[in-house]
């Protein structure tokens, strides 16, 4: 395959995997079929298709790529010291269960729940999700798990930022949510001195 035929190629598969999520999130798992995905893309289903033969590749497979997109980009913006390191980190692991990821991955589970052929996919996908999560906070906070309550408190935290993602879904709860920010960055503060 030439460079611009991979290019574009390239380029087709981010569309349908954006557009997958933005359809989850927007529709639910229901409404969210190839076809739909496919014309938010604007590709044809054919092309949708060849890149991802099942609805369950293409869900699964946009729900990866969006959490190691955003993975990768909270690496790249959170602060490496400071005072408020500590409030960053924790406010942005809760950005990630606040958004248009969270929202879709949820539909996914949600589906997961009763559609047999998917349920391994999804477990196996949030458990990679999970793990990477789990070590991208623990790097972030400059956490050692080796201390007594680190490793439980560091699962706390992120156990927490999906409640507030749930809670969040139904309506804006952004007050409560920032002072329960605040107050677990001092909780970790405090466990991670």
């Amino acid at each position: 395959m030439s460079a611009p035929k991979q290019d574009r190629s390239r380029a087709t598969r981010q569309r349908l995997l954006e557009a997958a999520i933005a359809c989850l999130a927007e529709y639910g798992w229901a409404g969210s079929t190839v076809a739909v995905v496919a014309e938010r893309a604007g590709v044809s289903r054919g092309a949708a298709q060849h890149h991802f033969p099942t609805r369950e590749d293409l869900f699964t497979a946009a729900v990866e790529y969006v959490a190691e997109e955003r993975s990768a980009a909270l690496r790249t913006l959170m602060p490496r010291g400071g005072p408020d390191r500590t409030r960053a980190v924790v406010g942005a692991l809760v950005g990630l269960y606040t958004g248009p990821l969270f929202r879709a991955a949820l539909q996914l589970w949600a589906a997961a729940a009763h559609e047999e052929q998917l349920r391994p996919r999804v477990t196996d996908l949030e458990a990679r999700v999970g793990r990477e999560s789990h070590r991208m906070a623990v790097e972030l906070l400059g956490a050692d798990e080796g201390c007594p309550g680190v490793r439980e408190t560091v699962q706390g935290l992120l156990d927490m930022a999906r409640g507030l993602g749930l809670a969040d879904l139904l309506t804006d709860d952004s007050a409560r949510r920032e002072r329960v920010v605040e107050q677990w960055a001092r909780i970790l503060d405090g466990v991670l001195r």
